[in-house]
């Protein structure tokens, strides 16, 4: 298609919002399917729950940094340009199975494909001024990125390693006898198999995302965003074996039920909940040492 000089005009007239909104739309028309691929596996597998949270909390992110006067005269950047051809060549590419990638890598080829037209189509509307702005919640549009098993499987596979580890240390703190195979631990009385679907996948991702985006509201400092993000990681290993440490105890001291019970099946959210709470602590105590570096820097002027 050859653009005339009277479309470019009729294009450039058009409002940066009005712009996106066109761009936006387009990228329904192309990537409607992989999307609602994508919000379907997040309804169906606890791995990829955390999917349905980054459009809603990305729009909030950048609705907070709004500034309606920031739509700049560079609206068409060569860089959101690059982005989006290259978006759409990405997507050609899957689509017609050149690379002979799995479905789920090509599912994940398409999403990525799509975050990268709108952050291209963000920059081609409002500028980079507006696009450094509102980097962070552009971004974090990308874990709407359906993880292909290719990644996924070593993460399951590092949070069981993790999990048994962190498990075997409290019951050395606790005095409690153990041994281990592979991602087997034996207790007097009791055979735990830390399984892939133990391994609190779901749980972990959903609390890196809340710390990513807690960290982003509450600190300005970019090395603390990135140690609490840091910490996040290996919380969510110590959390899994706190869990399993104290199903294991509740089984073998009081009553065996507690195995196959609903604390089993259903108590992630207790450790989610600490873990959450474990991080709000760290993000208030990171804060307060921010407060206190600008105030004696004030002092200091």
């Amino acid at each position: 298609m050859v653009l005339t000089s009277s479309t470019r005009e009729s294009t450039s007239k058009l409002s940066p919002l009005a712009r996106f909104s066109v761009l936006g739309v387009i990228s329904l028309l192309i990537w409607w399917s992989p999307l609602i691929s994508s919000f379907a596996l997040a309804l169906r597998d606890e791995q990829y729950t955390h999917i349905l949270l980054i459009l809603p909390v990305s729009i909030s992110l950048i609705y907070q940094k709004w500034k309606a006067s920031e739509s700049s005269e560079e609206s068409h950047s060569g860089i959101g340009l690059i982005l989006l051809v290259a978006a759409f060549v990405a997507t050609v590419v899957a689509r017609l199975n050149l690379s002979s990638l799995p479905r789920d890598e090509q599912l994940s080829v398409n999403m990525l494909a799509l975050v990268v037209w709108w952050i291209g189509a963000f920059i081609v509307s409002f500028g980079t001024r507006a696009f450094q702005r509102a980097l962070f919640p552009l971004c974090f549009l990308f874990w709407t990125v359906p993880l292909p098993e290719v990644i996924l499987h070593p993460m399951v596979r590092f949070l069981q390693e993790s999990s048994v580890a962190s498990t075997r240390l409290l019951l050395t703190l606790f005095g409690v006898p153990s041994t281990q195979d592979g991602t087997v631990i034996s207790i007097p009385g009791l055979i735990l198999e830390v399984a892939p679907e133990c391994s609190s996948i779901r749980s972990s991702l959903m609390l890196l995302v809340t710390t990513m985006v807690l960290g982003q509201i509450f600190l300005r400092s970019i090395w603390r965003k990135a140690l609490v993000i840091a910490v996040a990681i290996p919380l969510s290993a110590a959390k899994n074996g706190l869990r399993i440490f104290v199903l294991a105890m509740l089984t073998t001291r009081i009553d065996r039920s507690f195995i196959t019970g609903r604390l089993h099946h259903q108590g992630g959210i207790i450790y989610f909940l600490v873990a959450l709470g474990t991080m709000g602590v760290l993000i208030w105590l990171a804060r307060r040492g921010e407060e206190k570096s600008f105030v004696q820097h004030s002092f200091q002027k």
